[in-house]
């Protein structure tokens, strides 16, 4: 809402800068989210009746709003699109068939869910006030995490699926005993799995095998290696490289 010159901060979103290393791109630093974390539908709901905007019972609430979406899975399950006013989610079958005759297959033919964001949304997101918390400490960065059976990009992963992770300066380099790949639960960090299945490693890409589950339902991804950046040069200490993003584990 506007005031004559003046305009409400409706919303913020927090930022580090990481530096530009993508080729014929202009500027020296590149913005990244720092996600403090995944909120839950419980705390949806308790945010909803905090700020006023509900005046019902919380149970009721919570139970509603889980049918709810239990119904638009059912409903995405059944090949149809959903307009959630804000976004809409599309089913989507991947892969390539030969003929009408061919067979589906899950893993040739992967069925996703695809998110595009709606008018609505995008209006939205020009209230966003984007807070520069300054550059990061490291040079490294975790940019993006696939899951590639899931089709997900920095969303959720399946124990034993095909991984990529795409970033600055993260291949694993140094003692094997403490540095590598590792899944850390975001409640419990002292449950953390290492990925021991690594087939691509450079500094820009690691790709590779994820392992059995965490046992949590929200992880982080981090690379613990003394990799300096050139040649085999290792570093004094071991750098730790935490993706800004959490992953949903499916």
């Amino acid at each position: 809402m506007a005031i004559g010159d003046l305009k409400d901060v409706l919303h913020k979103i927090k930022v580090k800068l990481y530096p530009n290393y993508l080729p014929q791109a202009k500027g020296k630093y590149l913005a990244r989210t720092d996600s403090e974390s995944t909120l839950t539908v419980e705390e949806i709901c308790t945010t909803l009746i905090n700020r006023g905007g509900y005046v019902g019972k919380y149970s009721e609430l919570l139970d509603t709003v889980k049918q709810f979406i239990d119904e638009v899975a059912y409903q995405l399950c059944d090949g149809y699109a959903v307009n959630m006013g804000y976004f809409s989610i599309h089913p989507n079958v991947g892969g390539t068939f030969n003929s009408e005759r061919d067979m589906h297959d899950h893993k040739e033919h992967p069925i996703t869910f695809r998110f595009r964001t709606l008018k609505r949304l995008r209006q939205v997101a020009t209230s966003i006030v984007v807070e520069i918390l300054g550059v990061a400490d490291s040079p490294a960065y975790i940019d993006e995490f696939i899951d590639y059976e899931e089709n997900s990009v920095n969303a959720g992963f399946v124990p034993g699926n095909h991984f990529a992770l795409l970033g600055h300066m993260i291949r694993v380099a140094g003692d094997i005993r403490t540095c590598g790949v590792f899944l850390v639960p975001v409640d419990a960090p002292e449950d953390r799995v290492r990925i021991e299945r690594i087939a691509e490693n450079s500094a820009s890409r690691v790709t590779g095998t994820l392992p059995g589950s965490t046992g949590h339902s929200v992880n982080r991804i981090e690379i613990i290696t003394s990799f300096g950046g050139t040649g085999d040069r290792l570093l004094a200490t071991p750098r730790v490289i935490v993706s800004p993003f959490t992953l949903e584990e499916l």
